[in-house]
């Protein structure tokens, strides 16, 4: 008897389901109209005629990357007392690099 009793629910959601897959009145909304149906089939995808120059991009990679492993060692000798003459033009290079870049990769 307690073996049936625990199977009760399991056997009502069940046909629960069954009965609701069976009634067959499930439709899905139909989706609303383009607002401009006109100018969906007039635009042309966009392309990016601009060119990017690998190598330049690259070399600036590599510059961005010997400047910043640079830092931690000019702030440890501001921790010390001493700031290196060039570690604020190190960092505005760093930021010029970074944005430019950046622009660079992003269409």
């Amino acid at each position: 008897m307690r073996c049936i009793l625990s199977l009760l629910p399991a056997i009502l959601g069940l046909s629960l389901i069954m009965a609701t897959a069976q009634s067959g009145t499930h439709h899905m909304p139909t989706p609303p109209e383009p607002m401009a149906p006109q100018q969906q089939h007039n635009e042309q995808p966009q392309v990016h005629t601009r060119r990017l120059d690998v190598v330049k991009v690259q070399n600036e990679a590599d510059d961005l990357a010997r400047l910043a492993q640079t830092i931690p060692t000019d702030v440890a000798s501001v921790r010390k007392g001493m700031l290196p003459k060039d570690v604020i033009e190190k960092l505005k290079q760093i930021e010029k690099l970074s944005k430019h870049l950046r622009t660079e990769l992003n269409p």
